[in-house]
Protein backbone atom coordinates (compact mmCIF):
# COMPACT_ATOMS: atom_id res chain seq x y z
CA UNK A 1 0.00 0.00 0.00
CA UNK A 2 1.60 3.53 -0.79
CA UNK A 3 2.56 4.94 2.68
CA UNK A 4 0.93 8.29 2.58
CA UNK A 5 -2.42 6.23 1.79
CA UNK A 6 -2.06 3.67 4.77
CA UNK A 7 -1.34 7.03 7.13
CA UNK A 8 -4.28 8.09 6.35
CA UNK A 9 -6.49 5.21 6.90
CA UNK A 10 -4.76 4.20 10.12
CA UNK A 11 -5.81 7.65 11.73
CA UNK A 12 -9.24 7.03 10.55
CA UNK A 13 -9.67 3.19 11.08
CA UNK A 14 -7.67 3.41 14.79
CA UNK A 15 -10.41 6.20 15.67
CA UNK A 16 -13.74 4.74 15.84
CA UNK A 17 -13.22 5.28 20.31
CA UNK A 18 -15.35 8.36 20.68
CA UNK A 19 -18.33 5.82 22.94
CA UNK A 20 -16.92 2.84 23.47
CA UNK A 21 -16.75 1.57 27.48
CA UNK A 22 -13.38 0.27 28.44
CA UNK A 23 -11.76 -1.11 31.63
CA UNK A 24 -9.36 1.25 33.77
CA UNK A 25 -5.87 0.20 33.39
CA UNK A 26 -4.56 -1.35 36.52
CA UNK A 27 -0.74 -1.04 37.99
CA UNK A 28 1.18 -3.66 37.27
CA UNK A 29 4.54 -5.26 38.76
CA UNK A 30 7.78 -3.27 39.29
CA UNK A 31 6.43 0.58 38.20
CA UNK A 32 3.18 2.30 36.87
CA UNK A 33 1.25 0.39 33.96
CA UNK A 34 0.39 2.10 30.68
CA UNK A 35 -1.47 5.34 31.24
CA UNK A 36 -4.76 6.52 28.95
CA UNK A 37 -3.43 8.79 26.19
CA UNK A 38 -5.10 11.69 26.82
CA UNK A 39 -2.10 14.18 25.75
CA UNK A 40 0.26 14.16 23.08
CA UNK A 41 3.27 12.27 23.95
CA UNK A 42 5.78 13.97 25.13
CA UNK A 43 8.80 16.17 22.96
CA UNK A 44 11.74 13.95 23.49
CA UNK A 45 10.79 10.79 24.95
CA UNK A 46 14.00 8.33 26.37
CA UNK A 47 14.18 5.87 23.85
CA UNK A 48 12.24 2.20 24.30
CA UNK A 49 13.97 -0.07 26.96
CA UNK A 50 12.75 -3.35 28.31
CA UNK A 51 10.54 -1.26 30.60
CA UNK A 52 8.83 0.01 27.85
CA UNK A 53 7.92 -3.59 26.65
CA UNK A 54 6.75 -4.72 29.77
CA UNK A 55 4.40 -1.86 30.02
CA UNK A 56 3.07 -2.94 26.92
CA UNK A 57 2.97 -6.51 27.96
CA UNK A 58 0.51 -5.26 31.18
CA UNK A 59 -1.11 -3.08 29.22
CA UNK A 60 -2.40 -5.82 26.96
CA UNK A 61 -2.92 -8.04 29.51
CA UNK A 62 -5.08 -5.26 31.57
CA UNK A 63 -7.12 -3.58 28.73
CA UNK A 64 -7.25 -5.15 25.50
CA UNK A 65 -10.51 -6.80 25.22
CA UNK A 66 -9.98 -10.51 25.90
CA UNK A 67 -6.33 -9.46 27.91
CA UNK A 68 -7.34 -11.18 31.23
CA UNK A 69 -8.45 -14.17 29.69
CA UNK A 70 -5.30 -14.05 26.80
CA UNK A 71 -2.61 -17.01 27.78
CA UNK A 72 0.33 -14.53 28.42
CA UNK A 73 3.13 -16.73 27.34
CA UNK A 74 1.83 -16.19 23.50
CA UNK A 75 2.46 -12.67 24.03
CA UNK A 76 5.74 -13.24 25.18
CA UNK A 77 6.27 -15.75 22.14
CA UNK A 78 5.20 -12.93 19.90
CA UNK A 79 7.18 -10.10 21.72
CA UNK A 80 10.83 -12.36 21.16
CA UNK A 81 9.92 -13.79 17.50
CA UNK A 82 10.00 -9.83 16.62
CA UNK A 83 12.59 -9.25 18.83
CA UNK A 84 15.24 -11.93 17.11
CA UNK A 85 13.88 -11.23 13.63
CA UNK A 86 15.22 -7.49 13.95
CA UNK A 87 18.26 -8.65 14.92
CA UNK A 88 18.65 -10.87 12.49
CA UNK A 89 17.91 -8.75 9.80
CA UNK A 90 20.44 -5.91 10.89
CA UNK A 91 23.20 -8.39 11.60
CA UNK A 92 23.29 -7.98 15.20
CA UNK A 93 21.94 -11.34 16.55
CA UNK A 94 23.12 -12.66 20.17
CA UNK A 95 24.53 -15.94 20.43
CA UNK A 96 22.70 -17.56 24.03
CA UNK A 97 19.26 -15.75 23.05
CA UNK A 98 16.78 -17.96 23.63
CA UNK A 99 13.47 -17.73 24.52
CA UNK A 100 13.29 -18.97 28.60
CA UNK A 101 10.88 -21.88 30.00
CA UNK A 102 7.59 -20.42 30.71
CA UNK A 103 4.65 -21.51 33.01
CA UNK A 104 1.55 -19.25 32.07
CA UNK A 105 1.59 -16.63 35.37
CA UNK A 106 1.98 -13.30 33.58
CA UNK A 107 4.21 -12.06 36.67
CA UNK A 108 7.09 -15.03 36.26
CA UNK A 109 6.92 -15.52 33.27
CA UNK A 110 7.49 -11.94 32.64
CA UNK A 111 10.87 -11.64 35.09
CA UNK A 112 12.34 -14.81 33.66
CA UNK A 113 11.71 -13.18 29.55
CA UNK A 114 13.39 -9.74 31.08
CA UNK A 115 15.85 -11.45 32.24
CA UNK A 116 16.48 -13.23 28.97
CA UNK A 117 16.56 -9.53 27.27
CA UNK A 118 19.13 -8.33 29.52
CA UNK A 119 19.49 -4.50 28.87
CA UNK A 120 17.85 -5.06 25.39
CA UNK A 121 18.41 -3.29 22.07
CA UNK A 122 16.04 -0.61 21.62
CA UNK A 123 15.28 -0.93 17.93
CA UNK A 124 14.78 -4.31 18.31
CA UNK A 125 12.69 -3.70 21.40
CA UNK A 126 10.45 -1.38 19.34
CA UNK A 127 10.25 -4.43 16.69
CA UNK A 128 8.66 -6.57 19.69
CA UNK A 129 6.30 -3.84 21.03
CA UNK A 130 4.91 -3.84 17.16
CA UNK A 131 5.05 -7.85 16.69
CA UNK A 132 3.28 -8.42 19.98
CA UNK A 133 0.30 -6.16 19.17
CA UNK A 134 0.43 -7.73 15.63
CA UNK A 135 0.42 -11.18 17.41
CA UNK A 136 -2.76 -10.43 18.53
CA UNK A 137 -4.17 -10.37 14.68
CA UNK A 138 -6.71 -7.56 15.23
CA UNK A 139 -7.98 -4.81 12.93
CA UNK A 140 -7.93 -2.04 15.50
CA UNK A 141 -5.03 -2.80 17.75
CA UNK A 142 -1.94 -0.95 16.59
CA UNK A 143 1.67 0.09 18.48
CA UNK A 144 1.73 3.56 16.92
CA UNK A 145 5.59 6.07 17.63
CA UNK A 146 3.98 9.69 16.76
CA UNK A 147 6.56 11.35 14.48
CA UNK A 148 6.71 15.06 14.23
CA UNK A 149 5.56 16.58 11.01
CA UNK A 150 8.45 17.22 8.58
CA UNK A 151 9.71 20.28 8.28
CA UNK A 152 8.04 22.44 5.38
CA UNK A 153 4.88 20.28 5.26
CA UNK A 154 4.37 16.38 4.28
CA UNK A 155 5.84 14.62 1.79
CA UNK A 156 5.05 11.64 -0.04
CA UNK A 157 4.65 10.99 -3.84
CA UNK A 158 0.65 11.39 -3.79
CA UNK A 159 -0.96 8.21 -5.02
CA UNK A 160 -3.57 8.02 -1.51
CA UNK A 161 -5.24 5.30 -3.31
CA UNK A 162 -5.31 1.46 -4.86
CA UNK A 163 -7.94 -0.76 -5.67
CA UNK A 164 -7.22 -2.99 -3.53
CA UNK A 165 -7.77 -1.63 -0.45
CA UNK A 166 -9.39 -3.17 2.10
CA UNK A 167 -9.83 -1.07 5.42
CA UNK A 168 -5.92 -0.34 6.39
CA UNK A 169 -4.67 -3.48 4.05
CA UNK A 170 -4.45 -5.51 1.02
CA UNK A 171 -7.64 -7.46 0.62
CA UNK A 172 -6.40 -10.76 0.04
CA UNK A 173 -9.17 -11.82 -2.21
CA UNK A 174 -8.76 -8.56 -4.42
CA UNK A 175 -9.07 -9.72 -8.04
CA UNK A 176 -6.47 -7.98 -10.49
CA UNK A 177 -5.62 -6.12 -11.99
CA UNK A 178 -4.53 -3.47 -9.41
CA UNK A 179 -5.10 -0.19 -10.03
CA UNK A 180 -4.91 3.95 -8.63
CA UNK A 181 -7.97 5.07 -7.87
CA UNK A 182 -6.64 8.33 -6.20
CA UNK A 183 -3.97 10.94 -6.72
CA UNK A 184 -3.65 14.09 -4.89
CA UNK A 185 -3.97 17.09 -7.20
CA UNK A 186 -0.09 18.39 -7.83
CA UNK A 187 1.81 15.70 -5.84
CA UNK A 188 4.87 14.21 -7.74
CA UNK A 189 2.59 11.11 -9.33
CA UNK A 190 0.24 13.92 -11.04
CA UNK A 191 3.15 15.83 -12.43
CA UNK A 192 4.18 12.80 -13.87
CA UNK A 193 0.79 12.21 -15.33
CA UNK A 194 -0.59 9.34 -12.58
CA UNK A 195 -3.99 9.04 -12.91
CA UNK A 196 -7.16 6.93 -11.93
CA UNK A 197 -7.75 3.93 -13.27
CA UNK A 198 -3.63 3.63 -14.03
CA UNK A 199 -2.62 -0.28 -13.99
CA UNK A 200 0.05 -1.03 -11.74
CA UNK A 201 2.03 -3.84 -13.83
CA UNK A 202 5.55 -3.39 -11.83
CA UNK A 203 6.70 -1.40 -8.59
CA UNK A 204 10.10 -1.41 -8.68
CA UNK A 205 10.40 -4.17 -11.24
CA UNK A 206 8.28 -6.57 -9.25
CA UNK A 207 4.85 -8.00 -10.32
CA UNK A 208 1.99 -6.03 -8.65
CA UNK A 209 -0.11 -9.50 -9.28
CA UNK A 210 1.12 -13.22 -9.05
CA UNK A 211 -0.99 -15.29 -11.24
CA UNK A 212 -4.45 -14.20 -10.57
CA UNK A 213 -4.04 -12.83 -6.65
CA UNK A 214 -2.50 -9.57 -5.84
CA UNK A 215 1.03 -9.41 -4.40
CA UNK A 216 0.96 -8.86 -0.64
CA UNK A 217 4.56 -7.93 -0.91
CA UNK A 218 4.45 -4.95 -3.08
CA UNK A 219 3.40 -2.69 0.05
CA UNK A 220 7.51 -2.95 1.58
CA UNK A 221 8.34 -1.83 -1.56
CA UNK A 222 7.10 1.44 -0.80
CA UNK A 223 8.40 1.63 2.70
CA UNK A 224 11.67 3.37 2.29
CA UNK A 225 12.30 7.28 1.21
CA UNK A 226 14.22 5.90 -2.00
CA UNK A 227 12.28 6.73 -4.98
CA UNK A 228 9.65 4.66 -6.34
CA UNK A 229 9.20 3.20 -10.07
CA UNK A 230 6.45 2.12 -11.48
CA UNK A 231 5.34 0.57 -14.84
CA UNK A 232 1.69 1.24 -15.78
CA UNK A 233 -0.92 1.06 -17.95
CA UNK A 234 -3.37 2.78 -19.20
CA UNK A 235 -6.70 1.10 -19.97
CA UNK A 236 -8.33 3.48 -22.22
CA UNK A 237 -5.12 3.30 -24.71
CA UNK A 238 -3.30 -0.26 -23.37
CA UNK A 239 -0.45 1.92 -23.50
CA UNK A 240 2.40 0.87 -20.57
CA UNK A 241 5.40 2.77 -19.69
CA UNK A 242 7.64 3.00 -16.60
CA UNK A 243 8.12 6.58 -14.57
CA UNK A 244 10.17 7.23 -11.31
CA UNK A 245 8.56 8.98 -9.30
CA UNK A 246 10.22 10.89 -6.19
CA UNK A 247 9.09 12.12 -3.08
CA UNK A 248 8.15 15.74 -2.92
CA UNK A 249 5.77 18.31 -1.19
CA UNK A 250 1.80 17.17 -1.15
CA UNK A 251 -1.01 18.81 0.07
CA UNK A 252 -3.95 17.20 1.82
CA UNK A 253 -7.04 19.13 2.34
CA UNK A 254 -8.97 18.72 5.08
CA UNK A 255 -12.27 16.18 4.69
CA UNK A 256 -15.37 17.34 3.33
CA UNK A 257 -18.56 16.43 2.17
CA UNK A 258 -19.50 17.02 -1.06
CA UNK A 259 -23.05 16.76 -2.95
CA UNK A 260 -24.55 17.55 -6.11
CA UNK A 261 -27.47 16.87 -7.71
CA UNK A 262 -28.24 13.58 -10.03
CA UNK A 263 -30.19 13.22 -12.78
CA UNK A 264 -34.11 12.36 -11.36
CA UNK A 265 -33.42 14.78 -8.38
CA UNK A 266 -32.29 12.67 -6.07
CA UNK A 267 -29.00 13.97 -4.07
CA UNK A 268 -25.49 12.83 -4.36
CA UNK A 269 -23.55 12.99 -1.07
CA UNK A 270 -20.15 11.97 -0.35
CA UNK A 271 -19.08 11.34 2.55
CA UNK A 272 -14.91 10.50 3.00
CA UNK A 273 -15.31 9.93 7.14
CA UNK A 274 -16.88 9.53 10.11
CA UNK A 275 -14.49 12.70 11.46
CA UNK A 276 -16.16 15.15 14.24
CA UNK A 277 -18.84 17.03 13.06
CA UNK A 278 -19.19 14.96 9.41
CA UNK A 279 -22.60 13.52 10.49
CA UNK A 280 -23.99 17.41 10.32
CA UNK A 281 -22.09 18.52 7.37
CA UNK A 282 -24.61 15.71 5.62
CA UNK A 283 -27.67 16.78 7.44
CA UNK A 284 -27.03 20.28 6.54
CA UNK A 285 -26.50 19.23 2.69
CA UNK A 286 -30.06 17.24 3.18
CA UNK A 287 -31.89 20.19 4.45
CA UNK A 288 -34.20 20.30 1.63
CA UNK A 289 -35.53 16.70 2.24
CA UNK A 290 -34.82 15.06 -0.81
CA UNK A 291 -37.13 12.23 -2.19
CA UNK A 292 -33.89 10.38 -2.35
CA UNK A 293 -30.48 10.37 -1.03
CA UNK A 294 -27.23 8.33 -2.96
CA UNK A 295 -24.66 8.36 0.30
CA UNK A 296 -21.32 7.43 -1.35
CA UNK A 297 -19.47 6.16 1.32
CA UNK A 298 -16.79 4.41 -0.77
CA UNK A 299 -12.98 4.51 0.68
CA UNK A 300 -14.77 5.94 3.93
CA UNK A 301 -12.24 4.80 6.51
CA UNK A 302 -14.52 5.13 9.59
CA UNK A 303 -14.01 7.25 12.58
CA UNK A 304 -16.37 8.11 15.68
CA UNK A 305 -19.17 5.54 16.17
CA UNK A 306 -21.17 8.85 18.01
CA UNK A 307 -20.99 10.03 13.94
CA UNK A 308 -22.49 6.92 12.67
CA UNK A 309 -25.52 7.24 15.51
CA UNK A 310 -25.86 11.00 14.62
CA UNK A 311 -26.56 10.55 10.87
CA UNK A 312 -28.73 7.12 11.21
CA UNK A 313 -30.96 9.38 13.08
CA UNK A 314 -31.91 11.26 9.83
CA UNK A 315 -33.10 8.36 8.97
CA UNK A 316 -35.18 6.24 11.57
CA UNK A 317 -35.59 6.42 15.20
CA UNK A 318 -35.79 3.89 18.11
CA UNK A 319 -33.67 1.55 16.36
CA UNK A 320 -30.66 -0.01 17.31
CA UNK A 321 -27.69 0.39 15.11
CA UNK A 322 -24.70 -1.58 16.76
CA UNK A 323 -23.88 -3.52 20.28
CA UNK A 324 -20.69 -3.13 21.93
CA UNK A 325 -20.38 -6.44 24.11
CA UNK A 326 -17.67 -6.79 26.88
CA UNK A 327 -15.41 -9.84 27.54
CA UNK A 328 -17.85 -10.49 30.36
CA UNK A 329 -21.25 -9.26 30.91
CA UNK A 330 -23.81 -7.19 28.77
CA UNK A 331 -23.83 -6.17 25.22
CA UNK A 332 -24.05 -2.26 25.63
CA UNK A 333 -26.80 -1.64 22.60
CA UNK A 334 -26.32 1.84 20.46
CA UNK A 335 -28.67 3.57 18.84
CA UNK A 336 -29.77 5.62 16.59
CA UNK A 337 -29.66 9.46 17.93
CA UNK A 338 -33.42 10.54 17.89
CA UNK A 339 -32.94 14.34 18.72
CA UNK A 340 -32.10 14.63 14.58
CA UNK A 341 -35.16 15.75 12.43
CA UNK A 342 -36.14 12.32 10.03
CA UNK A 343 -35.96 13.33 6.80
CA UNK A 344 -38.11 10.79 5.08
CA UNK A 345 -36.25 10.18 2.20
CA UNK A 346 -35.22 6.79 0.56
CA UNK A 347 -31.40 5.82 0.92
CA UNK A 348 -29.06 4.43 -1.06
CA UNK A 349 -25.91 3.60 0.06
CA UNK A 350 -22.60 3.10 -2.33
CA UNK A 351 -19.91 0.81 -0.40
CA UNK A 352 -16.64 -0.34 -1.48
CA UNK A 353 -13.86 -2.95 0.78
CA UNK A 354 -12.37 0.39 1.69
CA UNK A 355 -15.32 1.06 3.75
CA UNK A 356 -14.32 0.16 7.16
CA UNK A 357 -14.45 0.29 10.94
CA UNK A 358 -17.41 3.10 11.75
CA UNK A 359 -18.14 2.97 8.00
CA UNK A 360 -19.02 -0.93 8.54
CA UNK A 361 -20.95 0.05 11.02
CA UNK A 362 -23.22 2.41 9.43
CA UNK A 363 -24.01 -0.12 6.64
CA UNK A 364 -24.51 -3.39 8.46
CA UNK A 365 -26.95 -0.46 10.76
CA UNK A 366 -28.67 0.96 7.03
CA UNK A 367 -28.46 -3.19 5.93
CA UNK A 368 -30.07 -4.77 9.67
CA UNK A 369 -32.43 -2.03 9.94
CA UNK A 370 -34.09 -2.08 6.66
CA UNK A 371 -33.38 1.64 5.84
CA UNK A 372 -31.73 1.53 2.57
CA UNK A 373 -30.13 -0.37 0.00
CA UNK A 374 -26.17 -0.96 -0.08
CA UNK A 375 -24.57 -0.93 -3.97
CA UNK A 376 -21.08 -1.51 -4.71
CA UNK A 377 -19.14 -4.81 -3.35
CA UNK A 378 -18.47 -6.08 0.42
CA UNK A 379 -17.37 -3.38 2.88
CA UNK A 380 -14.22 -4.28 4.41
CA UNK A 381 -15.28 -6.19 7.89
CA UNK A 382 -12.20 -4.09 9.97
CA UNK A 383 -14.96 -3.38 12.80
CA UNK A 384 -13.31 -5.47 15.70
CA UNK A 385 -14.29 -3.05 18.28
CA UNK A 386 -13.41 0.33 19.27
CA UNK A 387 -9.78 1.17 20.14
CA UNK A 388 -8.01 3.69 22.95
CA UNK A 389 -4.75 5.29 23.29
CA UNK A 390 -2.65 4.25 26.05
CA UNK A 391 0.79 6.32 26.46
CA UNK A 392 3.85 4.17 26.72
CA UNK A 393 7.53 5.72 28.42
CA UNK A 394 8.92 6.05 25.18
CA UNK A 395 6.60 8.22 23.53
CA UNK A 396 4.57 5.50 21.83
CA UNK A 397 1.26 4.50 21.71
CA UNK A 398 -1.11 1.50 21.92
CA UNK A 399 -4.13 1.48 20.15
CA UNK A 400 -6.39 -1.10 22.02
CA UNK A 401 -10.18 -2.21 21.44
CA UNK A 402 -11.23 -2.78 24.74
CA UNK A 403 -14.81 -4.40 23.55
CA UNK A 404 -16.11 -6.04 20.88
CA UNK A 405 -18.31 -4.68 17.62
CA UNK A 406 -21.57 -6.44 16.74
CA UNK A 407 -24.18 -5.81 14.09
CA UNK A 408 -27.89 -4.94 14.63
CA UNK A 409 -28.93 -8.31 14.98
CA UNK A 410 -25.86 -9.00 17.07
CA UNK A 411 -24.41 -10.48 14.17
CA UNK A 412 -20.28 -10.48 13.66
CA UNK A 413 -19.33 -7.62 10.67
CA UNK A 414 -15.47 -8.44 11.47
CA UNK A 415 -13.35 -9.81 9.14
CA UNK A 416 -17.12 -10.36 6.90
CA UNK A 417 -17.85 -7.57 6.37
CA UNK A 418 -21.67 -6.07 5.11
CA UNK A 419 -22.61 -7.71 1.76
CA UNK A 420 -24.62 -5.36 -0.99
CA UNK A 421 -27.82 -5.87 -2.23
CA UNK A 422 -26.32 -5.05 -5.81
CA UNK A 423 -22.74 -5.71 -6.95
CA UNK A 424 -21.46 -2.90 -9.21
CA UNK A 425 -17.72 -2.15 -8.64
CA UNK A 426 -15.38 -0.07 -10.41
CA UNK A 427 -13.21 -0.94 -12.66
CA UNK A 428 -10.22 0.00 -14.01
CA UNK A 429 -11.60 1.53 -17.42
CA UNK A 430 -14.47 3.14 -15.52
CA UNK A 431 -12.40 5.44 -13.43
CA UNK A 432 -10.11 6.27 -16.36
CA UNK A 433 -13.04 7.22 -18.62
CA UNK A 434 -15.05 8.65 -15.43
CA UNK A 435 -17.94 6.45 -15.21
CA UNK A 436 -19.38 5.47 -11.84
CA UNK A 437 -21.16 1.71 -11.85
CA UNK A 438 -22.21 2.31 -8.22
CA UNK A 439 -24.41 5.62 -9.61
CA UNK A 440 -25.59 4.60 -12.50
CA UNK A 441 -27.00 1.20 -10.65
CA UNK A 442 -28.33 3.82 -7.99
CA UNK A 443 -30.09 5.59 -10.84
CA UNK A 444 -31.78 2.37 -12.21
CA UNK A 445 -32.78 1.79 -9.00
CA UNK A 446 -34.59 5.28 -8.37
Amino acid sequence: MIRTFCAAVLVTACAMSASAPTSQPVSTPGGAGCAPATAPPPQSPPPTSVNTLRQAYFCVLDNYYSGPAMDSRALLKSAMAAYTQDLIRRGADRPGLRMPALTGNRDTDWAAFAEALGDGDPAALRAAITGMVAGLQDNHARSIRPTPPPEGGPVGIGIVGVSAEQGPRFDPAARPPLFITRVLPGSPAAKADVRPGDIMVKVNGVPTVIGDTVNQGIVDLFASDDPVRLTLKRPTTGRTRTVEIKQGPITRQPPAVTSKTLPGGALYVRLPGFYEGAADQVIAKLQGKPEAVVLDLRGNGGGSPREVTRLLGAFAHGKVTSYFCPLKGDCVPNRTDDSVPLLGSRLIVLTDRACASACDDFSAAVKGNGLGTLVGTRTAGAVSGPGKGYLLDDGSVLILPGVRHLGPSREIIDTIGVPVDHYAPMTALDLATGRDPGVAKALTLL
